[in-house]
């Protein structure tokens, strides 16, 4: 028993061991299989993409061109294009305002302050289109397609009356000379002005013209719309004067023909006649309303509308288009006629008011009323009368020097005092304590802040010399001159200052000079018109550079008789003023106190535009010709 027992002891104890080294070899024979399973993954090889077989296409065969190329070694000349720029010219032109250059009195670089100018938008139209408008093209029948100077061999109501006969088409008037410039017209309402504004107006001015340089005439295109304002469409025909023609053709048929000459059968297109009896008994510009054909457009139509005149005389020429809506009353002027309103595409503004009024005789035509022929609704989101249109210069922010005021005057060492600013006396400052007791101090003892306050409480002061230079352009002579009326004036001013400085001293400081020339309306009493406004800065150099000098463009004004009437602007004042780098101003010169006092609403009337004596922007005042018997004596 015993034994047995002894024996399975040794059993029991030996067993671990051996159950060691199974353990042992069992992990070496998995360790090495999944080694074997790692290598054999990592070195599986890759799988390989061959691309397809290409797919065979039929070949075709290609013919040569058989364009002739002309082989050369040399290059082609170029050809240099010179483009001659016309100048825009007031009052009825826009380009921005450029200030005149500088002489003496300068430290560096000029400053120059760009505003801007509303005379770009003529009586004729403007240089941009509103997309409701009409085109207008300019054509002259005494030049050739290139500007030469030819002679029209044909009688000139003849020449006319084939383009209206051939369809209106532009190509009959190819062989003649066009105006690259357009403009874009929203009414057609040439109450009796000079013709020759019409060539100042497309950039076609050049001194020296032909006696004879009058035939003229302009086109113009659009469309013409069913009003948005009339929901169960428009029935209404056009009334119409021109001179020497005015002829309007809507959907390809005429519906107005309103020559000058009314008794001598000059209508353009010989097949159509005024069915109203209402036709050559009112007057506007220089001859009697043709009443028109009725028209009817419904909500949506849209039709091709073309209108010309022309002038073939010199002097003056009018063309004016008006509209009566069947069913409506107007009221009646001196005459007798209706006061009807203009045609237009879009609301008048305020600045087309004022162009139109210089020239209309005040009960002729309605200005704000009627249908306006567009299929939206134009009306401007501002109102138009509005007398601001030019930008306000704005304040830059820093506070303005008031050396009156007790304030706090730092040393450089630190100490502050309260005091008041007297002067500036040989390079010490003149200080005033609350006890009213003085003291001077060198400036160089205190901070750059009160240095700087201290010298723009001292600014120089100069002597101010506003001038106005002037030259004439040649008007070529027409029959009518010497006779009806005078010879019209076109006479170009420029405007400018000079400033000498009077007091001693140097000033290390920019100061602005700015300038407005202000004209009359010849034929009002109580109408002004802003010219020119230009502005500037410089630095004074002291006594050895005491002139300083600046001009603005020249700005072009015209001087006529019409209806018996002196018409036309003239310059008859100006305002001058000096402000320092806070705007403040030290010196101004007018010969009209009342410039000075409305300063602030003279700076917001446009140039060329009218005013009155508190600077508020007003309508020119309309030529008065008197009673009815006064229009038969034109």
């Amino acid at each position: 028993m015993e034994r047995r027992l002894k024996k399975r002891q040794k059993v029991v104890k030996g067993t671990p061991a051996a159950v060691l080294i199974s353990i042992l070899i069992h992990a070496m024979l998995f360790l090495l299989a999944g080694m074997f399973v790692v290598f054999t993954v990592v070195k599986q090889k890759e799988v390989e993409f061959a691309p397809p077989k290409a797919v065979e296409r039929p070949k075709m065969k290609l013919k040569k061109p058989k364009v002739k190329v002309k082989k050369t070694s040399k290059p082609r000349p170029t050809t240099r294009i010179v483009t001659k720029v016309q100048k825009a010219s007031m009052p009825d032109i826009q380009l921005p305002e450029i200030s005149g250059m500088a002489e003496g009195l300068t430290g560096g670089d000029i400053g120059f302050d760009l505003m801007p100018d509303l005379a770009e938008a003529t009586i004729f139209g403007s240089g941009q289109t509103i997309g409701n408008d009409f085109e207008g093209t300019f054509y002259d029948f005494l030049k050739d397609r290139k500007g030469r100077w030819i002679q029209l061999s044909r009688d000139y109501n003849e020449f006319l009356r084939d383009f209206v006969k051939n369809g209106w088409k532009e190509s009959y008037f190819s062989r003649y000379y066009r105006s690259p410039k357009k403009l874009y017209a929203t009414t057609c309402m040439f109450p009796l002005v000079e013709s020759i504004m019409a060539r100042v107006a497309f950039g076609e001015f050049e001194e020296g013209q032909r006696p004879d340089d009058y035939k003229w005439a302009i086109l113009y295109k659009g469309q013409l719309v069913c009003p948005a304002s009339y929901t169960n469409g428009i029935t209404f025909r056009f009334w119409g004067e021109g001179s020497s023609f005015l002829i309007v053709r809507v959907d390809g048929e005429t519906v107005l023909d309103a020559p000058l000459n009314l008794r001598g059968n000059s209508n353009l297109d010989q097949t159509w006649h005024s069915k109203s009896a209402d036709s050559y008994k009112y007057w506007i510009g220089n001859g009697m309303l043709t009443v028109g054909d009725w028209i009817t457009l419904e909500p949506g139509d849209s039709l091709d509308m073309e209108y010309l005149f022309s002038d073939w005389g010199g002097g003056e020429f009018s063309a004016n288009l008006l509209v009566e809506v069947k069913g409506e009353k107007y009221p009646r002027n001196r005459q007798g006629g209706p006061i009807l309103p203009v045609f237009k595409t879009a609301p008048l503004s305020f600045d087309q008011q004022d162009r139109i009024m210089e020239f209309l005789v005040y009960d002729s035509a309605d200005l704000t009323n009627g249908p306006v022929f567009c299929d939206y609704d134009s009306t401007p989101r501002t109102p138009t009368n509005l007398a601001t249109q030019a930008e306000v210069p704005s304040d830059s922010g820093t506070p303005k020097i008031d050396e009156h005021v007790m304030r706090s005057w730092t040393f450089t060492d630190g100490r502050k005092i309260e005091a008041r600013f007297k002067t500036v006396i040989m390079g010490n400052v003149l200080l005033e304590n609350e006890r009213g007791k003085q003291k001077k101090i060198p400036l160089a003892q205190l901070s750059a802040a009160d240095r700087e306050f201290a010298e723009l409480c001292m600014p120089p002061e100069f002597n101010i010399e506003f001038s106005k230079t002037s030259s004439m352009r040649t008007v070529p002579p027409s029959h009518l001159y010497g006779g009806a009326w005078p010879q019209p004036k076109l006479i170009d001013y420029t405007f400018g200052v000079t400033l000498k400085q009077i007091s001693a001293g140097s000033y290390n400081h920019p100061l602005t000079v700015e300038y407005f020339a202000i004209g009359k309306q010849i034929n009002s009493s109580a109408t002004y018109i802003l010219l020119d406004r230009q502005k500037t800065s410089f630095i004074p150099m002291g006594e050895e550079k005491n002139r300083f000098e600046f001009h603005g463009d020249p700005v072009l004004l015209f001087d006529y008789v019409f209806y018996k009437v002196h018409m036309g602007q003239k310059p008859v004042s100006f305002l001058v003023t000096i402000s320092d780098k806070h705007g403040k101003i030290i010196q101004y010169a007018t010969p009209k106190k009342w410039l000075f006092t409305h300063l602030e609403n003279l700076k917001q009337v446009p140039v060329g535009r009218f005013m009155d004596k508190t600077c508020t922007r007003v309508h020119p005042e309309c030529p008065d010709i008197g009673s009815r018997r006064d229009y038969d004596r034109l």
